[in-house]
This record gives C-alpha cells, structure tokens and sequence, in this order.
C-alpha cells in the first residue's frame, strides 16, 4: 500500500481494539462517578497535595508530546523543509487529539468544570495558569483549523475545505506562537514552588527547559507515532525521512544537556548530583536515560538508517520527557506526594488510560476514512477521499 492510498474501513474487533474500548468504558465510568459523586470519591488528592496522576500524565506530558504538529508545520511551512511535509497531516492530528484529550482530563480534574470557561471572561492576566489555559484553548481551535481541510474533503465540503487551506500560513505561525508561550509558561507555575521542588529541577530557567524539552519530544513523537501507525496500517515504512528528521534531536538535546548543567553550575548545586539519595537517582535516570542515551545513539548515521533503532532512540526521548516532568510535578517536592499520603487512586488511572484510549480510537477512525496518509498533500491540504 502506498502513502496516497486511503485506507478501507474495518469493523473487526481486534484485541487492541477491544482493551481500547474497555479503558475507554471504564475512563467514562470513573469520570461519571466523578461528576455525580465529587472529586473524593475518584482520587486521592488531598489539600496537602493537589496537584496529582492528572497534572503530572495528562496535563504536563500530554501537552509536551503534542507538540510535534507545531514543530513539524514549523520545518515545512516556516523553514519551508518540503519533503517532510508527508509527516505534517498525522502529527497535526496527533497533537490535535492530544490537546483535546488534555482538556477533557482537566474537565475531570479542575473542582468546577462548569465554571472553566470564566477565565476567558473574569481574567486574571498575572497568572500563568490563565497564559497556559487561554492558549492551550486557542491552540487547540487552531489545530483544528488546521487539519480541518481533511475532515471538510471527506464529507464533500470541498469549498470549505480550500478556503482553510488558504489559511494554512497564517494559522501555522499562530500555532507556533501559542506554543512557544504555553510550553514555557507550564515551567513558569513552578517557579513559585522553590519551597516545594528539589534544587535539581526548581531553577529560574524552567520555562526554557520546558520549551526546548517539548520541542525536543515533539519530533521523537512524530518518529514514534509515524512508525507505529504504518506498521499497523500496512504502509510502506518512511524510515529515511524519519532518520533524516531525527537528526535535529541530538543536537535539540545536546542544548538542553548543556543549559542543565550550565543552570546547576551557575546555582552553585552542581554538588547535589553526587549526594546520595533517591532524588539523585532520579535526576541520573532522567538525564542519562532521557538525553544523553538517545543523544548518543541518534547521532550515529547507522542507527537512524534502521527502524528498530530509530524507534527506540525516540521512545527514550518520550520516556525522558515524560520522566522529567513527573519529577517535577510529582516525585521530587521536598515533601513528596507519598509523605502527604497521596497514592494515586485506581480511578485516576481509569481516567487517565480512558482518555488516552479515546484519542487513539478517533486517531483509528481517521486513519481508515479520511485521506491521512498521502504524500502529495499537507496538514491544511485535503485531497479527495477515494472509496
């Protein structure tokens, strides 16, 4: 099957499909005894320790690894790179979908959902927490808009469709935009922590940290999710464009390895690296599994040319990433979350899996009927759905 082939519809359950739809039912299930019961009787946060399994995996990871749309729209539309504009429709999905589904956790997580909306209209703009809600809103429009030239050409709105591709520049630069601000202002809520947070991560350059972290994801995830959506589809695998690709990331982590440590020097805690502890050990995983394994790794030619290696070196990357921003918001506070009596409750969990099931199920969905996969057309470029 060729990248411009579109996919047949199936209505066969597979077993992935069917442990999808499992989590997803019990995701509902939790979230249901949530709004019907209160928030105690899902999760066990506590007023010692509010921020939890929700912030740290739907909030912080799933907007860092959704930021592989704004980084490859970025490579072909701005840096006019266009042979990866192949890549552009499905991680333009993939961070629509994962921006969707960040909000959806947070409907759960915030005390009143109801209210969620009065930021736009009560704002208070001194906070960062309305920069990052304001702009993962917008951003999430945005992403829309830009795949919707997909979604419009599959239902035969074929004016609709060419008139939002014409958009495709500016809403790109939007998007750039936006995600530049929120990605850096998730570091900037825990600026004000410097009481709560180890040394080792609490630093004044977390919204830099942040961004070029995420940036940093962002393309891995676009090796990570192209590379298991053509094994799954049957597509001829685009291991040469992803390895190419991939040779931005040792140099993206090569910056961050180096602000890390020039930030810890520059603090006077380089020595906390060799106290003993499990907060070491913690930072000493993050860094050396996270950055400098796949830095090392992706930098060599043999290893990008291959698709086993090229997969594994970016999943230390997500891994890395995810890693770092659990550290942050859950593991490494001086008082940790467990000390205040805080276990993530299974329901939690439930959630978190059931919303990340439903993203995968809707990415399916549009992989099989709209024209996702195709060589000759961008994120804001529809092309004709064949039968």
């Amino acid at each position: 099957m060729t990248n411009s082939q579109t996919l047949a519809p199936t209505l066969r359950l597979s077993p992935g499909k069917i442990i999808l739809w499992s989590l997803l039912i019990l995701g509902l299930v939790a979230a249901g005894i949530r709004y019907t019961k209160g928030m105690g009787a899902v999760s066990n946060m506590n007023n010692v320790y509010s921020f939890g399994l929700w912030i740290s995996l739907d909030l912080l990871c799933g907007v860092a690894l959704a930021a592989g749309a704004f980084t490859t729209c970025t490579v072909v539309y701005i840096l006019g790179k266009e042979e990866y504009r192949p890549l552009v429709k499905p991680a333009v999905l993939t961070g629509f979908l994962g921006y969707l589904a960040v909000i959806l956790a947070l409907l759960v997580d915030v005390g009143r959902p109801e209210r969620l909306w009065y930021m736009i209209i009560y704002q208070n703009t001194h906070s960062p927490l309305f920069e990052v809600g304001l702009c993962v809103m917008t951003y999430t429009f945005v992403l829309f808009c830009e795949f919707s030239p997909v979604f419009f050409e599959w239902l035969g709105w074929h004016k609709l469709g060419h008139f939002f591709h014409k958009l495709v520049i500016p809403f790109v630069i939007l998007g750039t935009v936006l995600s530049t601000l929120h990605q850096s202002s998730l570091g900037m809520l825990f600026l004000m922590m410097s009481d709560k947070i180890n040394p080792l991560w609490h630093t004044p350059f977390l919204q830099l940290f942040f961004f070029v972290s995420a940036a940093t994801a962002g393309l891995a995830m676009v090796v990570f999710e192209s590379t298991i959506a053509h094994k799954v589809y049957g597509m001829e695998q685009e291991t040469p464009l992803l390895g190419k690709l991939a040779k931005a990331i040792p140099w993206m982590l090569g910056l961050l390895l180096t602000l890390k440590v020039s930030e810890l020097i520059w603090a006077g805690d380089f020595h906390l690296l060799f106290e003993p502890g499990k907060f070491t050990w913690f930072y000493w995983i993050e860094i050396l599994g996270g950055v400098v394994a796949p830095m090392i790794l992706l930098a060599i030619p043999a290893i990008r040319r291959k698709q086993s290696t090229l997969f594994f070196s970016s999943l230390l990357v997500i891994l890395g990433l995810m890693f770092n921003r659990f550290n942050i918001g859950l593991l490494t506070w001086k008082r940790p979350a467990w000390d205040t009596g805080y276990i993530p409750h299974w329901m939690e969990f439930a959630v978190s899996f059931g919303v990340i099931a439903g993203a995968i199920l809707v990415y399916d969905f549009v992989a099989r009927r709209m024209n996702l996969f195709s060589n000759g057309h961008g994120a804001a470029e529809g092309g004709h759905h064949h039968a």
